[in-house]
């Protein structure tokens, strides 16, 4: 199956039946997620997976009382850094020349430019920044999981802060921002599941110049 096979495979599953993904599946999904770019390699986000029960009922009262929440096996939560500090930005430079073996003198003064603008921005600016990061994370967890014949739900709709309170995120200099349900989709319950997937043709979105 190519990779554009499974775009127009996968969808918001909106209905789960409650069955474990198995491990290695979860663990794929992960690392996909690992895997994914952002802006200088920072990767300003952590990811929360929980599958204990009482929790995710406490999610999904925040969260519209979305069935997802509960029903999956395991719940996704992206968080973004608060902020960029200049511990965190040099932990990455370190571990980069850590695992590299070697320091590099361009990379070093990108070190510096950085260390030089993003602390001394205004943290609402630094963590939208970081946010946008985690959009990037949560589509290589999707592709990763139709591959791994894994149905999965992008959802924004929660309250960001009673999420934050839930899981202590304040104490760890994070803010959530994405849930990603994994699971296996309900099909008798998912309206979704047989309509045709209706994106926009391409010369309303596409515009080239040459």
């Amino acid at each position: 199956m190519s990779f554009l096979d499974l775009l127009n495979k996968r969808y918001a599953t909106k209905a789960m039946n409650g069955e474990v993904v198995p491990e290695d599946k979860i663990n794929n999904i992960l690392e996909a997620i690992r895997l994914a770019p952002t802006s200088s390699g920072l990767q300003p986000f952590e990811v929360f997976v929980i599958s204990n029960k009482e929790t995710k009922a406490q999610i999904r009262e925040i969260a519209w009382n979305q069935s997802q929440v509960t029903d999956c096996s395991h719940l996704l939560v992206f968080a973004a850094w608060d902020n960029y500090t200049a511990d965190r930005i040099n932990h990455m430079f370190d571990l980069t020349n850590e695992i590299r073996g070697f320091k590099n003198e361009g990379w070093e003064n990108y070190r510096q430019m950085l260390l030089d603008g993003y602390p001394k921005r205004e943290a609402k600016t630094n963590f939208e920044h970081a946010a946008r990061q985690t959009y990037i994370a949560l589509m290589a967890g999707m592709a990763q999981a139709t591959f791994e014949g894994v149905d999965s739900t992008p959802m924004e709709g929660f309250d960001n802060d009673a999420l934050d309170k839930i899981l202590g995120l304040g104490e760890k200099n994070l803010r959530s921002t994405l849930l990603l349900p994994i699971g296996y989709r309900n099909a008798e319950k998912d309206w979704l599941v047989n309509l045709v997937k209706v994106r926009k043709p391409m010369d309303e979105l596409i515009t080239s110049i040459k």
